[in-house]
């Protein structure tokens, strides 16, 4: 028995496509709307329409014969995909987000891929994509076919104009100062996304990092020779400074750091909100402000300026990848070794950086740093971020189904992951404390923060001029044997009362090259975080900042 598919012409077809895909696909972007122009009800009828006509006149101007029905089931499937997320977690789809799914592991992938998420797909995007699939579409001849699509295109991008016109003031206000709305608009912000995404990948070419700091050589406290020194720099993940009870949270999430005499930096800002942004621009001297992906990949980095400066520099990793950055450097990929100690589902507890931090500190034999990239808070699965035994703050949320649990579950279960890195820090301060051998220091930063449910939005990789500083704000701590701090000249008292000065991934940069002690001409004291509390040449016994005993 033949199926009967019924028959639509291409113009109601795409009139319908666009009703559906501005309708049914945009509940955050309505939701926005309501709030900003719910006052203004013939403003937002009027944008509706508006949009409605921009729409269609896009999808009637492609309506060609074996292009159209492709075309519409793809955007169909792209905005139900965008929708879940938007809608759910409250993100923004833009460049940085398809990038990020793109370099994502297939662990972290899966964890996005719910219950609900595959429901959502089949009722918002395949069910309407097969019902596409089946029409037959009628297309008139050639030439008709131009008049009578040029025709319904020109009379609706006159009436848009003339809403435009009409409602102009209210609309350019609103969106100058709601720019979050029209970036959650289906199918437009994912496909504008896919868009430069691809002609950013398009753009790829082999980069050859061009030199930089090839002058370094050791200042007179690191050429005083003695003891190697160890700095142990520990990138966090998905980390926000408001979470952590160093920095006044009202929670204990930080009872073991407290007791090993650090300091916590409590205004630094980060220079993305995805670690595919902040990773490689906190290692490079280009400042958020001058940061692009192409030259951050073009010129050489602060790893590479230490190596050049006789260092032995190490990259180990527990999170998604260095980025490049780490790309002239020895480096380790530790899920890959899927030590069931600490590893499951292609994913790894952060105690696999100490124990392999353990077998590295074995092997000093010069001036050495050490990169420690971790998995931290990552979500949405946080509660597969720490033990059972870090699971204090309760009850937490264990699904990646945010809508399954109230927010303060949510909280509890990211509480709880920092609670863990607080224990892995500690971990590894005690593991440097013990190296009567080495003089020794670590420094952590978060990467990004991540929202936890404020004004509605979880996660990160906001867009930075629209992020909230829940997603900007990270924190900095920092430990030093009193070897190291004798040695380098480090005023732990200076340290202590710098401790709210405003400071950035910016600063990550020369930083790491004043600790080194080195001489190079790419190095700005302006922008060395700890250059005013060294002492300047040699070295003078300090204040103790920290000897990683409770």
């Amino acid at each position: 028995m033949r199926l009967h598919r019924p028959a639509l012409g291409s113009l109601p077809l795409v009139a319908l496509a666009a009703a559906y895909l501005l309708f049914a696909t945009n509940g955050t972007f309505w939701r926005k709307g309501f709030l900003y122009l719910g006052d203004h009800p013939l403003h937002l009828a009027g944008l509706g329409l508006g949009l409605f006509l921009l729409l269609f006149s896009l999808l009637a101007a492609l309506s060609v014969r074996y292009l159209v029905k492709p075309m519409v089931i793809a955007l169909v499937l792209v905005s139900a995909v965008a929708s879940y997320y938007v809608d759910s977690y409250g993100i923004l789809i833009d460049r940085e987000m398809i990038a990020n799914v793109a370099l994502t592991t297939g662990a972290e992938a899966g964890h996005l891929l719910t219950e609900g998420f595959l429901v959502h797909l089949a009722l918002f995007g395949l069910l309407p994509a097969a019902l596409v699939a089946l029409v037959r579409v009628r297309h008139r001849p050639f030439w008709r076919k131009v008049r009578w699509n040029g025709t319904a295109i020109l009379a609706s991008l006159a009436l848009t104009l003339a809403i435009a016109l009409l409602f102009y003031s209210s609309y350019a206000s609103t969106f100058r100062m709601h720019r979050d709305m029209m970036a959650s608009l289906n199918p437009v912000a994912p496909v504008t996304a896919l868009v430069k995404y691809a002609k950013q990948l398009g753009g790829e070419r082999t980069f050859v990092a061009a030199p930089l700091g090839t002058d370094a050589v050791p200042g007179p406290r690191l050429a005083a020779g003695g003891k190697p020194v160890v700095t142990v720099l520990v990138i966090g993940e998905t980390a926000r400074a408001q979470q952590f009870s160093l920095n006044g949270y009202n929670r204990p999430t930080n009872p073991e750091l407290a007791e090993r005499g650090v300091v916590s930096f409590t205004d630094v800002s980060s220079c993305g909100t995805s670690t595919a942004v902040s990773v490689p621009c906190m290692f490079s001297n280009l400042t958020r402000a001058g940061h692009s992906d192409a030259k951050a990949r073009s010129v050489e980095n602060v790893l590479d300026v230490l190596g050049h400066g006789g260092l032995d520099v190490r990259w180990i990793d527990n999170d998604t990848g260095a980025y490049h950055v780490a790309d002239r450097v020895p480096y380790a990929y530790l899920p890959e070794g899927a030590d069931p100690r600490f590893c499951e589902g292609g994913e790894c507890r952060d105690e696999i950086l100490t124990d392999r931090l353990a077998a590295e500190l074995t092997s000093i034999t010069r001036d050495t740093v050490i990169v420690l990239h971790q998995l931290g808070s990552h979500g949405p699965t946080y509660f597969q971020r720490y033990p059972a035994s870090f699971e204090r703050f309760t009850p937490a949320c264990h699904t990646a189904e945010f809508a399954d649990c109230k927010r303060e579950e949510i909280v509890n279960a990211y509480d709880n992951t920092i609670l863990y890195t607080d224990h892995v820090l500690a971990q590894a301060i005690d593991m440097l404390a013990a190296r009567a051998d080495l003089e020794t220091a670590m420094l952590y930063v978060s990467d990004h923060g991540e929202s936890l449910g404020e004004n509605g939005i979880y996660l990160h990789a906001m867009p930075y001029m629209l992020a909230p500083s829940t997603q900007t704000h990270v924190p900095m701590i920092a430990w030093f044997s009193n070897g190291f701090a004798h040695r380098m000249g480090v005023d732990a008292a200076c340290l202590a009362n710098r401790r709210g000065a405003p400071l950035s991934h910016d600063n990550l940069f020369h930083t790491l090259i004043g600790l080194a002690d080195l001489r190079t001409a790419v190095y700005d004291a302006r922008l060395d975080a700890f250059a005013p509390c060294r002492a300047p040449e040699a070295p003078t016994q300090v204040s103790d900042l920290g000897t990683g005993t409770r």
